[in-house]
């Protein structure tokens, strides 16, 4: 608990005086004032995040965290769990949807084995940090115990720290595990008190029956479990998982060490949110991806408090809006750093 009580001691706001100072640079470039939109947004709060007035954002690292869950049990997926080890393999080969948007943006890949049930053994590449072998069916008891949870958040703050050591600029946040939409409805469900057919939909595209049942469990789950809306580590054990706390760890750490994080979609957001309801500053270090299908996601970004950046009807996870979203920001960063101003281009101010 030390580590993760020392890490939201070192989260602060962010430097109105540097978001003013890029908005004052941003400005005196070769453009109309605010012409570039959001792109300029982005760059301003880049500079900000970071803490630098000429930030590097070139080293990018995107982590997809694996873990697997119990609730699938219950018949909540289109897939059995037996897919979670074979996609992590799928990622370490370099054949995964993430490993080829992360190729085109250039970013690295980190794979993290926080919660899978599979024994890898030492397979090259990938980061062992297993804290259990998936969580337990929150149909019927907690999905983790307290201390699973707070190794699973640990794992991300120091993955976060490592990240601060190496200069790496932006970080964005994946996940691969079969079921985990449902406990990230259960989630957003527990915190915001909307009804879970508000916040459930259709995961990997199960059916009209099937859905009707996954709500039925997340709504037997948070009934049996009772999860305290007003502490996020208790939401977090009692219906999360162990993926989605080590993202939770990831983004706690990234506002930490002033490194903007990308969040990707609907899972990657759980935990992001978790994150924000346990520090009121961590939302001006997101940048929010984009928006998933899921129905539950907008919620979970009003909640925290950020604005999507992409709407590409995405649902697959991995990082993979993540990658995509990384461009847009390195694009702003580049038109701050790189734009000539005024004076240089001898161009004449409206």
């Amino acid at each position: 608990m030390d580590i993760i009580m020392d890490t939201l001691e070192r989260i602060t706001p962010v430097s109105q005086e540097l978001l003013r100072q890029a908005q004052t640079r941003l400005d005196n470039r070769t453009k109309p004032l605010g012409s570039l939109g959001r792109l300029e947004e982005f760059a301003r709060r880049v500079v900000a995040t970071s803490g630098n007035p000429d930030p590097d954002v070139g080293k990018k690292v995107i982590f997809t965290f694996a873990g697997d869950h119990g609730v699938t049990e219950e018949g909540v997926s289109l897939f059995p769990r037996e897919v979670t080890p074979q996609m992590v393999l799928n990622f370490l080969s370099g054949g995964a949807g993430i490993n080829v948007l992360a190729r085109h943006v250039g970013a690295d890949v980190r794979v993290v084995d926080v919660g899978v049930d599979y024994d890898f053994a030492e397979v090259a590449g990938l980061i062992h940090k297993k804290v259990a072998r998936g969580t337990k069916n929150f149909a019927k008891g907690p999905a983790m115990t307290r201390a699973e949870t707070l190794a699973a958040l640990t794992v991300g703050i120091e993955l976060a720290d490592q990240c601060r050591a190496e200069g790496v600029g932006l970080v964005g946040t994946g996940e691969m595990g079969i079921g985990n939409t449902t406990p990230s409805s259960a989630i957003i469900a527990a915190i915001s008190g909307k009804t879970v057919a508000e916040v459930t939909h259709r995961g990997t595209g199960i059916g009209d029956a099937a859905l009707i049942n996954k709500i039925r469990v997340i709504e037997q789950g948070l009934a049996l479990n009772k999860p305290d809306p007003q502490d996020p580590l208790d939401v977090l054990a009692k219906v999360g998982g162990l993926e989605i706390a080590a993202i939770a760890g990831l983004v706690l750490g990234c506002a930490a060490n002033s490194i903007p994080v990308v969040i990707d979609g609907f899972i990657s957001t759980a935990g992001a949110l978790i994150a924000s309801e346990l520090h009121p500053n961590v939302r001006d270090y997101i940048f929010a991806a984009h928006e998933s299908v899921e129905i539950g996601h907008s919620f979970m970004l009003e909640r925290i408090g950020v604005e999507p950046i992409l709407d590409l009807r995405f649902r697959l996870g991995e990082g993979t809006g993540a990658a995509l979203a990384m461009t847009l920001i390195e694009a702003g960063v580049k038109i701050l750093k790189e734009m000539a101003t005024f004076e240089q281009a001898g161009v004449s101010q409206g």
